[in-house]
């Protein structure tokens, strides 16, 4: 939600570029990682999700580093979502490597 409404100040010339791939990945992480959730019951299902969470994970770092270079977010505040992202990737890689601890039996 904090990339959201950052994103309604960029400029409107990036309304339908910059500010739409960055809403998009951030909120596929979200809706991505509840998938995973409920895909628990299958090992390949579950860790093929979690590995679309780190693809829009990054994703989404990729477009944080575009607002600063361009200057539609501030320094400090971009970089600490980016690093927000870090954690979230960082959660994604334990899941996936701990995989069998979270498959529920069916």
């Amino acid at each position: 939600m904090q990339i959201f409404d950052l994103a309604q100040t960029f400029p409107e010339t990036e309304r339908q570029l910059l500010t739409e791939q960055m809403l998009r990945s951030s909120r596929s992480v979200c809706a991505n990682l509840a998938e995973a959730w409920q895909k628990r019951r299958y090992k390949k299902a579950f860790v093929a999700k979690l590995n679309e969470v780190e693809a829009e994970a990054a994703e989404t770092q990729v477009w944080l580093e575009f607002a600063i270079t361009c200057t539609y977010l501030e320094a400090e505040v971009g970089q600490e979502l980016f690093h927000q992202y870090r954690v979230i990737l960082a959660g994604a890689n334990r899941l996936i490597q701990q995989a069998d601890a979270w498959v529920v039996p069916s």
